[in-house]
């Protein structure tokens, strides 16, 4: 991949493959990201490692299918970053729409956005899936991450499913398991 330059306000901002030197910054990102979800879902770790684990997950994910972290820097220091994966979709998908890109991770520190950093970043993950002769990418967004949403449509992501969840309240002791019964 070669660095792509970008029109800024400010400083230029440059694309490239991430490189183990980054590696703080996306520590960063992850736990900065944990927090901003949190907010919509009260459920993510808060705590620095927290951070660091879910880049590792994240770092396992791309070496599992062979995906590719790019990061956007300027003035020599990463200020955003997306994770691409390459998967393949259940059986029920017709063979010739399983193959997909992923949009496992996407951020811009606070202070960037509005640069077109992550339109950036997306047009360039979109390219690489091209390139791979992919014709779908995909991304997930929780439900109520309202500026999320907005920033992939504008992309030109669509609906395509919903996750439900119900909260369950665990059985008080001394009552039988609802698996006893089955």
């Amino acid at each position: 991949m070669q660095p792509v330059p970008m029109p800024s306000i400010t400083s230029p901002v440059t694309l490239r493959p991430a490189r183990e030197s980054d590696r703080p910054a996306l520590v960063d990102h992850h736990f900065a990201l944990n927090v901003h979800e949190h907010a919509v879902s009260p459920n993510r770790r808060t705590d620095r490692d927290g951070g660091e684990a879910s880049l590792v997950e994240t770092e396992e994910r791309i070496a599992r299918t062979g995906g590719v972290t790019i990061v956007a820097e300027t003035d020599g220091r990463v200020v955003g970053h997306l994770a691409l994966t390459f998967e393949t979709a259940p059986v029920y998908v017709r063979d010739q729409e399983k193959p997909y890109a992923y949009v496992a991770v996407l951020y811009v520190e606070p202070e960037q956005r509005g640069r077109g950093i992550a339109k950036a970043l997306l047009s360039e993950a979109e390219r690489i899936a091209v390139a791979r002769g992919l014709t779908q990418l995909m991304v997930s967004v929780q439900s109520g991450n309202a500026e999320a949403e907005r920033a992939y449509d504008r992309f030109g992501f669509r609906p395509y499913s919903a996750d439900l969840i119900k909260p369950l309240r665990p059985a008080a002791p001394g009552t039988a398991d609802v698996a006893d019964d089955l």
